[in-house]
């Protein structure tokens, strides 16, 4: 039976177990303490000193439970606090800066921590550089935790929507999903001004109002939805046939290349567009199916030079 503890710390372990495990008994908390059931009870007293609701319920389903609506401490292991900033650090966030929404936050659930991990934790801040992404938008937290919140409760909204840093857009939209694609927050729309869906980037919100209107979101899948729509309205059209069945297809090309559809003989269609051959074309050659570019001269001639550029590096 380990010693090396206090009853404080212990106090916290019987409160993460009772937590984790709604009606654990006082014989099962104390084999997951390793003590004595009397010491179980002993800190599930603590517990209750403190001022947390801990519930006992007799019979033979019983145990302790915390109180309905009771506000408890944060349990967090080393793991999952750094698994916490290093998602944070993921989108390219500055955790260093206590002036910040996202560095502040991490600076409360730090100082919340115990010392052994919050020490950890603050030398991954001090420690760790993340490269900046140059694509990265983020937007007003105040304003995505409305239209998240605006999605969950099928609120319609009236936007003001920047198009141009010198014109905005006011338009009457249901919010269907907020969607984050590479580092870039998107809120997938009807349009009622439009009439048509929309996806419509975060950071280019100036307001949003809700109407006092509902409305029935559309059965669609939200990431593939604002992958499609990303790569539709390009400059340079696109069109390939793939010598490979749908499924396999919606497996090996990314959705931002543009629509995949079951065309006959097994085949499948992609139909989109680009602003970069180039990079379209490299995005194809990765694909482990063959395929044949029926639509797009420009598309067709960025493939025909990194073939060569193949060729000669395998020469």
């Amino acid at each position: 039976m380990a010693h090396d503890e206090s009853p404080t710390a212990r106090a916290l372990l019987a409160l993460e177990l009772i937590q984790s495990a709604p009606g654990i008994t006082a014989e099962r908390l104390g084999e997951r303490l390793r003590v004595t059931d009397r010491a179980a009870r002993r800190y599930v007293g603590i517990l209750r000193e403190a001022g947390l609701p801990v519930e006992s319920v007799r019979g033979p389903y019983g145990g302790y439970r915390l109180g309905r609506g009771s506000r408890t401490p944060l349990m967090f292991s080393t793991a999952e606090a750094l698994g916490l900033v290093m998602a944070v650090l993921d989108g390219h966030h500055d955790v260093s800066d206590s002036d910040s929404p996202v560095g502040a936050a991490i600076g409360k659930i730090t100082r919340a921590l115990p010392e052994p991990v919050a020490h950890t934790v603050q030398a991954v801040r001090r420690a760790t550089s993340p490269a900046p992404d140059r694509s990265a938008a983020r937007p007003d937290a105040d304003i995505t935790s409305a239209l998240v919140q605006s999605c969950v409760d099928r609120r319609q909204l009236r936007i003001d929507y920047r198009l141009r840093p010198d014109r905005t857009r006011t338009m009457i939209v249901d919010p269907w999903a907020v969607v984050v694609r590479h580092a870039r927050w998107y809120l997938l729309c009807w349009s009622h001004t439009a009439d048509a869906r929309r996806v419509l980037r975060i950071d280019r919100v100036a307001s949003s109002i809700e109407t006092g209107e509902t409305f029935h979101p559309a059965d669609v899948d939200p990431v593939a939805a604002v992958e499609e729509n990303l790569a539709e309205g390009w400059e340079y059209r696109t069109e390939v046939i793939f010598d490979g069945p749908q499924e396999l297809i919606l497996r090996c090309i990314p959705r931002s290349l543009g629509r995949i559809e079951a065309i006959d003989a097994g085949g499948t269609r992609l139909v989109g567009s680009t602003s970069d051959p180039q990079w379209y074309a490299e995005e194809l050659a990765a694909s482990p199916v063959d395929f044949k570019i029926i639509g797009g001269d420009e598309l067709r001639d960025a493939a025909v030079v990194l073939g060569r550029r193949l060729l000669a590096a395998g020469s």
